[in-house]
């Protein structure tokens, strides 16, 4: 690729494009699948090695594929990050055996060392979970999930009997246990709670069932790409009994939809959710009256750096799956037609567009109108159409548009932009700014009756649509100055009408140069009645001279009743009164904990956020997107730790 930075570039934007594009090298990792998952995904892996041998046999057998032969096979380039055990168990025995099939077992071992830079045989993961024993083995089936949180109700609000806390209980929070996901350098799948156990995923691929208790592990099943999105729990009514057993539902950075027996983690089914080899998922499935609505987005955004690579062709979509064995029954494209040769680039590469308008966050189910709605990015190539930075109401049963209302025209980005936007090639001519809706929109209950679509946008702005008119504007509000990571960023929480909205506000736009004006990084509280801020908790910088540190929250936060949970950049975990910013409760979580398998290590909280039920308080804290700490840390909190 041809990557040149231009001299104004700072090192945030440096961090930034480099983070990005670790995060796109390390979704490449769909070659290495266990036979059994029944997946159509296909990759393997990446760093180069000075092994002559072991180049030459990639080149010989495998680059015909991965040098762009194959559109599902994505270029070795995004291989990096996979490890080198799942790599060679692919060749000798999984998805990849009758590809390598003529190769000897050293061969195999020299190929696996090219791309990964680590003989196999020499690998050690970390110590990973130790298994339960006894009672704690058992999974309660008389504690269903809460239908709360991603997967389930994007407004994350958890009442009191599901969240097992009070106002009360707040200030007397501490760990419980804390476990460190091996080789991990970032911590993002939002945990679930259900049965008495925490369901999430890891950067390995490796999905955990820990006993909510003790910490150990009840089943772990390990696939081949980092998983990002909540493990959500089939739910069902207290009292019965799901036959033959629940299952659970999430996408990996593959563009992978996974279905495991919540009870033993055996892989149910396996589907991809896009052919274009840069899809991915980041926002979590939706479960809702047996159908699985599962956003699609992708990385296509961080490969237009390349000034030969014909920017761009993916569109954003919904899909609606059978639960039962993945089949999608209807798919709704953001972009409704495909991209169109729109002329040359400034290199001689062919230009494609519209494209882009990824759905990045979860989608949410408004079950009484019989309706999803989410939000959508830029577009990723010129023209900027209508159908960015937008809002979308579609059918649940058909997939059928309702309406749209583009809140932002003429927005066309892509991480190009970052180097020479007016210079590069495949840098759109809008240049930005870059405003994704990428956090989920809220279905919001009015006090007098009636409800309204609230969104929030990396601008800064916060909207009000009213569900019953096609979306038709009630009222906005600038909550933060914005920026290409915020504004809002992952997600907002509400309690009733009160909506709390998480800002970051790091002062950096769409082409890396410093933003000026007044930053809002922190909390906030709206009412939705008036479209007013009420409440302001702008953060302190605590940071010092730490690097990759930030003072304001990306995270989504999460409610109960009178309190709201947060994480911020910095590492620091808040609980904030509902009713008026004060800070009830907090910890650093940056730091080293004892871990019940050895040793984790908190950073920046990013992504999910906190997830509240049972009597504790779960969050992931280590994500190093957008230059920020990274670490692997699952922390659990109780009322005293006990």
């Amino acid at each position: 690729m041809n990557f040149a930075w231009p001299r104004h570039a700072t090192r945030r934007a440096k961090g930034v494009i480099f983070a990005l594009l670790a995060a796109w090298i390390s979704s490449c990792t769909s070659l290495v699948q266990d036979e059994s998952a029944n997946s159509t995904g296909d990759v393997a892996r990446t760093v180069v090695s000075d092994s002559v041998s072991g180049e030459q046999l990639y080149l010989d057998y495998c680059s015909k594929c991965h040098e762009g032969g194959l559109p599902k096979a994505p270029h070795r380039d995004w291989l990096a990050k996979m490890a080198p055990d799942a790599v060679h168990r692919s060749l000798e025995s999984g998805i990849m055996q009758a590809a390598a099939g003529s190769l000897s077992p050293g061969e195999l071992i020299e190929i696996t060392k090219y791309l990964t830079g680590v003989d196999p045989s020499d690998y050690q993961l970390p110590p990973g979970a130790e298994a339960c024993t006894g009672s704690a083995t058992i999974f309660d089936m008389s504690r269903p999930p809460a239908t709360v949180g991603w997967g389930y109700d994007t407004r994350r609000f958890v009442p009191s009997e599901s969240a097992g806390l009070t106002i009360e209980d707040v200030p007397k929070l501490k760990l419980k246990w804390a476990f460190g996901f091996p080789g991990a350098v970032r911590a993002r799948s939002f945990p679930v709670i259900a049965m008495g156990a925490i369901f999430v995923g890891s950067q390995d691929g490796t999905v955990y069932a820990f006993d909510l208790e003790s910490g150990c592990a009840r089943w772990t099943t390990r696939l081949s790409a980092e998983i990002r999105t909540a493990i959500v729990v089939e739910p069902w009514l207290p009292g019965e009994m799901p036959e033959p057993s629940p299952r659970l539902f999430f996408g990996d950075l593959m563009g992978r939809v996974f279905a495991l027996d919540a009870l033993n983690g055996d892989i149910l089914w396996s589907v991809r959710a896009d052919d274009h080899p840069n899809a991915t998922i980041t926002g979590t499935p939706v479960f809702f009256e047996d159908r699985l609505y599962v956003p699609v987005s992708s990385l296509e955004v961080l490969t237009a750096p390349d000034e030969n690579y014909e920017c761009c062709t993916f569109r954003g979509s919904v899909i609606a799956l059978d639960p039962a064995d993945g089949a999608i029954k209807w798919r709704h494209y953001t972009v409704p037609e495909p991209a169109v040769i729109q002329g040359l680039s400034k290199a001689g590469t062919v230009a494609k567009g519209p494209s882009g308008a990824a759905v990045w966050g979860s989608p949410a189910v408004d079950a009484e109108r019989g309706v999803l709605y989410f939000g959508s990015s830029e577009n990723y190539s010129s023209p900027a159409d209508e159908n960015s930075d937008a809002i979308f109401a579609v059918d649940l049963k058909t997939g059928e548009r309702l309406w749209r209302k583009q809140l932002l025209a003429g927005d066309a980005w892509n991480a190009s932009c970052y180097f020479g936007a007016a210079t590069h090639p495949n840098c759109p001519a809008e240049r930005g700014p870059d405003f994704d809706f990428s956090a989920s929109p809220l279905l919001i209950d009015l006090p007098l009756g009636g409800q309204l679509v609230v969104a929030g946008q990396k601008s800064g702005m916060l909207f009000a649509l009213d569900p019953d008119n096609e979306g038709e504007l009630v009222w906005k509000v600038r909550v933060g100055a914005g920026g290409v990571q915020g504004g809002v960023h992952f997600g907002m929480t509400a309690e009733g009408n009160r909506v709390y909205v998480p800002i970051t506000d790091i002062p950096i736009d769409s082409e890396g140069q410093p933003i000026e004006g007044t930053m809002y990084p922190g909390i906030h509280g709206v009412d939705a009645l008036s479209g007013q801020v009420t409440w302001r908790a702008v953060a302190d910088d605590q940071c010092g001279d730490r690097k990759f540190c930030d003072p304001g929250i990306s995270a989504a936060a999460s409610a109960i009743p009178g309190v709201v949970f947060a994480g911020h950049l910095d590492g620091m975990l808040r609980a904030y009164e509902g009713a008026s910013g004060k800070v009830l409760w907090e910890t650093d979580t940056s730091g080293v904990f004892d871990a019940v398998n050895g040793t984790a290590h908190g950073g920046s909280i990013g992504g999910p956020g906190p997830a509240i039920g049972d009597g504790a308080v779960i969050v992931n804290s280590g994500y190093d997107f957008g230059d920020h700490m990274p670490g692997n840390a699952l922390l659990v909190y109780t009322r005293d730790g006990e």
